[in-house]
């Protein structure tokens, strides 16, 4: 999709997003914790989907065609990505990437700020809380993701001719629903260790800061600055866990070209096999850009947004 057309698709989240949470802000008054919720449905879907359609996608489009091509250089790799199809290459596949923002980013908002939220009313510390809540809502968001991933993955590594509902239907006549969810496994791992990871190190990185800048003020706040400084921290060191994303990679690749599926270990076996212990990591700079783009928008931004509604008086 051209650039324009991403901008189109951003605005739209946008526009989206806040008719969102203007109308589920008016029912906060009457819903309490309820609204509460819904509130964060609304705002998870709307970032996510500025999130996707900006830089999102690109960073995503360049990432799965290295993990899958892994004898590209990182450098070699983009600009073949480019020779598929110009600028529009980079935004392959957004039709469904869009759908799994949405809602990727409704059930990870939803899921997160309430095992968060419960586990901070516990007493439980701030970082141990947002390792807990991240895992939870990652792997609560697999069961959008498995197909949605997968078929931006066969648009980016598959036949470029096939449009996303014939790769639907082929999919589905050839191995019905369960042909949506190769790498599922990979998912699952990926999705825990990622949020997991970014939301646990964010916090402990806006801890830090704080220590740093205020001492041993309890209640100080941290500057949107200091704040995105946090998330540049928590998303860059979050993708230790990279392996699992070559994993789903190939093999979400192998079940779009209707290849033999082999399971998670045997994945990471076969990519050591085939390119030493570095293959793994293979698409690890788009990896962190792509890391650290998502961290400043559902961890950082979603807490900006947040506490800008509480000062408010909607949350």
């Amino acid at each position: 999709m051209a650039r324009s057309e991403a901008a189109t698709a951003a605005a739209t989240g946008g526009v989206a997003s806040l008719c969102s949470v203007k109308a589920l802000s008016g029912a906060g008054d009457a819903g309490g914790k309820g609204s509460g919720a819904l509130l964060n449905l609304g705002i998870g879907a709307g970032i996510q989907c500025l999130e996707a359609a900006s830089l999102g996608m690109p960073f995503e489009v360049w990432k799965t065609r290295m993990g899958r091509y892994r004898h590209e250089s990182t450098v070699e790799s983009f600009v073949n990505v480019y020779k598929t199809g110009g600028a529009r290459a980079f935004w392959a596949g957004l039709g469904p990437k869009m759908v799994e923002s949405a809602t990727k980013g409704a059930i990870l908002m939803a899921s997160k700020e309430a095992i968060n939220e419960s586990l901070l009313a516990s007493g439980v510390g701030p970082t141990a809380s947002g390792l807990l809540a991240g895992a939870g809502g990652g792997v609560c968001q697999v069961v959008v993701m498995g197909p949605c991933t997968f078929l931006v993955t066969g648009a980016v590594t598959g036949d470029k001719s096939m449009s996303t509902m014939e790769r639907v239907r082929r999919t589905y006549t050839r191995s019905g629903i369960r042909g949506f969810y190769p790498g599922a496994s990979a998912i699952a791992f990926r999705q825990a260790t990622n949020w997991a990871s970014r939301q646990g190190f964010t916090e402990f990185a806006r801890g830090q800061i704080k220590t740093l800048v205020h001492g041993d003020a309890a209640d100080a706040k941290l500057t949107p600055l200091q704040e995105v400084a946090a998330g540049i921290i928590g998303g860059t060191m979050a993708c230790w866990n990279h392996p699992f994303e070559v994993a789903r990679i190939e093999m979400q690749a192998r079940g779009d070209q209707g290849q033999k599926s082999i399971n998670l270990a045997q994945t990471l076996r076969l990519v050591v096999q085939e390119h030493g212990v570095g293959g793994l990591f293979k698409g690890i700079v788009p990896r962190i850009c792509l890391g650290v783009y998502q961290t400043l928008f559902m961890v950082t931004g979603a807490k900006l947004i947040k506490d800008e509604l509480r000062r408010a008086g909607v949350l």
